[in-house]
Parts: C-alpha cells; sequence; structure tokens
C-alpha cells in the first residue's frame, strides 16, 4: 500500500546535500542525473532534425509525384435476373394449349464502367483536388545532350493551386502551358544538364505512340519550348517534364484523351491507404487500377523511416544505461541505511511502504534528469542552426537554403521524456525490492 510518508522520505532524501549521502554514492546519483539529461537532450535533437528532414523529403518528392492516379478502367458489378422460358407440357391438353411461363434460373454478373468524372465528383475524406493527367516515358533532346524523362501532362489551373512545385518556379509560370503552344516547364537540373533555357526548344520523342513509316518503325516526336524552371531541389528535378494535357494527348497520337487517368492530391500524401480503401469500398475501383507514390519512392521514404527509429533506438538505450545507473546507486544506499530501514520498520511502517521509497527515490532522481534534459534539449534544437553557424558549420538543407530543417513534435517529445521516466522506476525496482526483504532483526544486530 502507498502512504504519503513514502514519498514524503524519498523527497526529502533525493534533495538532500552532499553532506548527508558518501560521496561515491552521491557521485554515483549525479552522474546517473546528467546520463539521462545528456540522452534525453540528444535524443530530442536528433529526433527533431530527423522530422525535419523527413519532412523536406515529403515536400519535395511528393510535391511532385502523383499521390493516387487512377485508371480508366474501373468496374462496378451489378447483378440481373436472367428469365427463361419453360413450356409445360400436359398430356391431357393439345399442342396449342401448352402452357409458356418464365420462371427465374441464374444470375448473371453485368459490369458497367464507372467514368473517371464520376470519381472526381465523388467527395472523399482526405482528398482537395482531382486533375485529369497523363504520364509517358519520353527521351528529350537538345543541342548538347540527351535524357530521358517522364512527361507529366497536366492541366495548368489546377498545378497552380494545389500543387508546390507552382510555388518554387525560378523562371515562369504554369499558366504559360497554354494549350496548342507545345511549351513545358523543366526541372532546374535538368535544364542544366541540357544546358537549356527559357525560350530554347527541345525534342521530344515518346516510343509509347510510334508509327510505322517507310524507312520502319519511328516515335511520336514533337519540339516543345521551355517556358519555365522550377527548382524542387529534389531528385525528381532532372527526371520530369511538364505539359499541357492537351498537348501530351497529341503527342501520344490520342487526340481525344482516352488514355487519360485520373490524379488525386490528397492533404496528408501519408494518408493515401485511408483512401485507397475509401475508393475500392465505396466507389468499386480495383486495386490494380490505382498507382500510389508508394509504388515509386516508397522504398527512400522506409529508409528514412529506418534510419530514424534506428537512431531513437540507439538513444534510448543511452537514455536506459544512465538510469540503470540508478541501480547501483540504490543498491549502495540500501547496504549503507539498513539500520535505518529496520528502524522504521520497527515503528510499523510496513514492507511495501519500504519499497515505495526508493521507487520514488529513482523517480526523483529521473524527473531532475528529464527535467534538465527536456528543457536543454527544446532550447538546443530551437537555436541549433544559430549554434551551428557560431561554431562555423553551417548546414543548408532546409527548402530555403538556411540551415537545418528542424520540425519539433510535441506529443512525440512528451513521450521520450514519459518514456525516460520509466526506465528510471523499472530501475529502481530491483534496489527497492532488496530494501523491503530486510529483517530488522538481523539489521540491528550490526549496529
Amino acid at each position: 500500500m502507498f502512504y504519503p510518508l513514502s514519498a514524503f522520505i524519498a523527497y526529502r532524501y533525493a534533495k538532500s546535500n552532499k553532506a548527508s549521502q558518501t560521496s561515491f554514492v552521491s557521485f554515483i546519483n549525479r552522474f546517473s542525473v546528467a546520463g539521462i539529461a545528456l540522452g534525453l537532450m540528444a535524443l530530442i535533437i536528433v529526433v527533431s532534425v530527423m522530422n525535419g528532414l523527413e519532412g523536406q523529403l515529403k515536400q519535395r518528392i511528393l510535391g511532385i509525384v502523383p499521390h493516387i492516379e487512377v485508371t480508366k478502367t474501373p468496374i462496378i458489378s451489378e447483378s440481373e435476373i436472367r428469365k427463361t422460358p419453360i413450356i409445360s407440357e400436359n398430356p391431357s391438353r393439345t399442342s396449342n394449349e401448352n402452357a409458356i411461363t418464365e420462371t427465374p434460373t441464374q444470375t448473371a454478373e453485368k459490369t458497367q464502367a464507372v467514368t473517371l468524372k464520376e470519381i472526381s465528383e465523388t467527395p472523399i475524406e482526405g482528398v482537395v483536388a482531382t486533375m485529369a493527367y497523363r504520364e509517358a516515358e519520353a527521351v528529350v533532346q537538345s543541342r548538347s545532350d540527351l535524357r530521358g524523362v517522364q512527361v507529366h501532362g497536366v492541366q495548368p489551373e489546377v498545378m497552380i493551386e494545389h500543387t508546390l512545385v507552382a510555388n518554387h518556379m525560378e523562371q515562369g509560370r504554369f499558366s504559360d502551358l497554354t494549350e496548342g503552344s507545345f511549351a513545358a516547364i523543366i526541372g532546374r537540373s535538368l535544364a542544366i544538364k541540357l544546358e537549356a533555357r527559357v525560350g530554347d526548344r527541345l525534342r521530344v520523342m515518346v516510343a509509347g505512340a510510334s508509327v510505322y513509316t517507310p524507312f520502319g518503325r519511328m516515335p511520336s516526336q514533337r519540339l516543345v519550348t521551355v517556358v519555365g524552371v522550377f527548382d524542387m531541389g529534389s531528385q525528381m528535378d532532372d527526371k520530369v517534364m511538364y505539359m499541357n494535357l492537351k498537348d501530351v494527348n497529341r503527342l501520344m497520337r490520342d487526340p481525344k484523351g482516352s488514355e487519360q487517368s485520373l490524379r488525386l492530391f490528397l492533404n496528408d500524401a501519408f494518408n493515401y491507404q485511408a483512401v485507397v480503401s475509401a475508393l475500392t469500398d465505396r466507389v468499386g475501383v480495383s486495386v490494380n487500377n490505382m498507382k500510389t507514390w508508394r509504388e515509386r519512392q516508397g522504398p527512400l521514404f522506409d529508409a528514412v523511416k529506418m534510419e530514424k527509429n534506428m537512431m531513437t533506438l540507439m538513444l534510448l538505450l543511452i537514455i536506459a544505461v544512465a538510469a540503470f545507473n540508478i541501480v547501483s546507486a540504490l543498491v549502495m544506499v540500501v547496504t549503507e541505511k539498513q539500520g535505518d530501514i529496520a528502524v522504521l520498520q520497527t515503528q510499523g511502517m510496513l514492507p511495501s511502504s519500504v519499497m515505495w521509497i526508493f521507487v520514488l527515490n529513482g523517480l526523483f532522481n529521473g524527473i531532475k534528469g528529464a527535467g534538465i534534459g527536456l528543457v536543454l534539449g527544446v532550447v538546443i534544437t530551437l537555436q541549433l542552426n544559430n549554434i551551428l553557424d557560431l561554431i562555423g558549420s553551417p548546414l543548408a538543407l532546409a527548402a530555403d537554403g538556411r540551415g537545418l530543417p528542424i520540425e519539433m513534435d510535441v506529443v512525440q517529445i512528451v513521450g521520450i521524456a514519459l518514456l525516460s521516466l520509466l526506465l528510471c522506476v523499472l530501475a529502481s525496482v530491483y534496489p527497492a525490492r532488496k530494501a523491503m526483504k530486510i529483517a530488522p532483526s538481523q539489521a540491528l544486530q550490526n549496529e
């Protein structure tokens, strides 16, 4: 049973000065508190930076790659009853009097295609916008180089409103992608490799829309004019070219756009699974007719997540080592205070109350270490870029090029601090149980 007396004694001992403890026990106590503080501080800093880097990847890469793409072949199944005529013959009647009846004999499947327009008009939680879309693999040729790219046929007005690419234009704007102009917007990295500038003309060749000529099979090709350059600072900058959807359809020799798909913009790309489930359950779209960003960039984000988890685990082990230093300190305290424990028991204190004294002592040490580490971690994280500038090691990894990207998650930080306290409590259980098992008669014989 827990008594307030246990908390009072534990608190008095935890805040006692060095003179009331042996120097060695006091050193181990302070060392464990410092270890918890340093470990928690390092964990807060590392997790905040990793969150920022993950957010930058999410912004730079998933700002270009379609979140979800739905092709034109979703199916909804309906059932209809097929009626088969059955002739009932009665020997007593003539052939003209034979009765003809209809009875349901079989259930047949009737399929009905769902149009992309119907899907786009269906409200789905998490989807902020939809857009007719087409993507094709192509080769782009300039005067100096040849590169393979992905040509994205888009609707400029939707891109301006719902994509980050439109906010990272170095030159030009998406409104320049007018229908019939065969204009293109390319990434800064691709422009450097092709030595292309705004106003230059590039030859785009699409093998998927080749035609047979007297000279053999020739890919569909067209000269396009560069009207804009974007810079997302991602690995996709040299792999994507934006064109008007109508122009891409003509390039693919499909002016009616019968093979174009539907692109879905999500408010949170990581929440794609819920949208996929809604499309399959409510709309009836087959999973085989959907493409998500996971198919292209899933391994990259999995690697970042694994690295983040491993760094967190490593720093948690450092906190655990510091927390378990509390075991050494409390075991020595129990050995040193056997007589005092025996006196308390002879005065009526229960063994469970004695155990709670040492559990709470370890908890108070953990609170001191976690409090110091929490304050230092938050302060250093907020001033990390200034500190890096001060020591002459600035890192320009943020989107604006002004240092490390930092994203502090309050829930995550509170969870880490509570986990540190839990480790301190667990480390205090063994010495507390050892103190509880002290026999007053044997302890007082040695006094």
